[in-house]
Formats: structure tokens, C-alpha cells, sequence
């Protein structure tokens, strides 16, 4: 569907609606039009991602139940491509339950309002969106080393564009790694760094931690592409 927007509000930013109702996405229209904002509206998944991959948006509005593609699949092709990670993404649905909340967050939604919503509420949240991730640019957020994409925003790492189910600790190495690339570190700077707030962690967790990891972001493990082994010194990120 085309724009209902006009050249006067551009300066707002662009906005792609992703929703099947039409009373609803009209309702979100005509507010954000009033605000300034250019509007693209799509009903359903796969028309959604032809858009955003054809055009660039400041955010996209995007309802969890849709015809062809979910939410929450779409959300997770839009974290998952590096040209798009860092695309600011508010779930709408109807679901309230708790466990439909935590799977739109989980998989990279920066926010999350159930309907019915109040018009004033919904424009209040994309504006503190908006604020949150225009802080930081792009190429802050994200670290692109080919196939592995570490999304230090939403906390997602994807290989080849597939999801890793890392944990909490794997992350915070697996970052604090690449954000030194190239750089060799030992195990008692990797111990500070990465379980600061803990006690009795031994270096060798720093080598078990590092094998888990390996296991996850390697094609091959025993011949590592991204961390490396400098014998007797410590671990690098390479990513070439």
C-alpha cells in the first residue's frame, strides 16, 4: 500500500505499519500523520519484508498475528540481517499473556503495547523508542564480521542469519572479545572482565566458557575462524 504521508512530514522520520485490520492501522495513521511522520502501511508478513528490504524506515509498528508471516517471525528476519538490525521494532497485538510479551522481546522488539491501546500511549512509545536508539549509531550497535553478527542492543548473535541460543555469560565474552578484535587477551583480564562480580572462578572457566562458545559460533570448532588460541598467552577475536 502506498504512503499516507506527504513531503511536509518528513523530517519525523518514516514509519512502516505492519497490520491487518484496517480500523486499526488507520488509527495509528492518522495519529502519527498528525505528528509528523511518514506512513507506509502493510497488511501482511511477506509484503512487510519486500518493503523493508526496498525501503528504509525509523521504525516499524508491527502486529504479532499476520497472515503469510508472524510478528515474530519478521521480527526476527529484521535482527537477523545486518542491513536491518538495528531498526527499531514495537510489537502490537492483541495477546496480553506474559509468555507472547517475553517472545517479542526475546527476539529483539524494543518495545511491546497490547490492544486496545490509547493513541496518546502508542505515540508516547515510539517517541522514547526513537530517543533510545537514535542515541547510538548503527555502526555502534553492531558488530559484522560476516556471517557473525553480534547485536550489542537486543543481545542477539546470529550466524548466516540464524538466531544463537547463547547465554547471558557467552554473550558478555563473546562481546567483550570482538569489541577488542585482534587483540590478545589473557585469562585473568578475561576473568575481571567477564565475571567481575563473581568469586572462587578459576581461570580454566575462561577456557571452558571459550570451548561452549566455540561450539556455538564455529563452523568448525577445532579449526576456529572468529576466537583464536595464542598458546600460552591467551585468546583473540579475528572474524576475517
Amino acid at each position: 500500500m502506498k504512503s499516507v504521508g506527504n513531503d511536509l512530514f518528513i523530517m519525523k522520520g518514516r514509519i512502516l505499519i505492519v497490520e491487518d485490520e484496517k480500523d486499526i492501522y488507520e488509527l495509528i495513521a492518522y495519529n502519527l500523520k498528525k505528528e509528523g511522520f511518514e506512513v507506509f502501511i502493510s497488511a501482511d508478513g511477506e509484503s512487510a519484508l519486500q518493503l523493508i528490504r526496498k525501503e528504509k524506515f525509523n521504525m516499524v509498528i508491527l502486529d504479532l498475528m499476520l497472515p503469510v508471516l508472524s510478528g515474530l517471525e519478521i521480527c526476527r528476519i529484521i535482527r537477523s540481517n545486518p542491513d536491518t538490525a538495528a531498526l527499531p521494532v514495537i510489537m502490537l497485538t492483541a495477546k496480553g499473556e506474559e509468555i507472547d510479551r517475553v517472545l517479542g522481546l526475546e527476539m529483539g522488539a524494543d518495545d511491546y503495547i497490547t490492544k486496545p491501546f490509547s493513541p496518546r500511549e502508542l505515540i508516547a512509545r515510539i517517541k522514547a523508542v526513537l530517543r533510545r536508539t537514535g542515541e547510538q549509531p548503527v555502526s555502534e550497535r553492531i558488530i559484522d564480521s560476516g556471517d557473525l553478527i553480534i547485536n550489542k542492543e537486543t543481545y542477539i548473535v546470529t550466524r548466516r542469519g540464524q538466531p544463537l541460543k547463547l547465554s547471558a555469560t557467552e554473550f558478555k565474552l563473546l562481546l567483550f572479545l570482538a569489541e577488542r578484535k585482534g587483540k590478545i587477551l589473557d585469562r585473568d583480564r578475561i576473568l575481571d572482565a567477564v565475571w567481575r562480580n563473581e568469586v572462587f572462578v578459576e581461570p580454566r572457566t575462561v577456557d571452558v566458557h571459550i570451548r561452549r562458545l566455540r561450539m556455538q559460533i564455529e563452523e568448525d570448532p577445532d579449526n576456529p575462524r572468529y576466537i583464536k588460541t595464542m598458546r600460552g598467552v591467551g585468546y583473540y577475536f579475528d572474524g576475517k
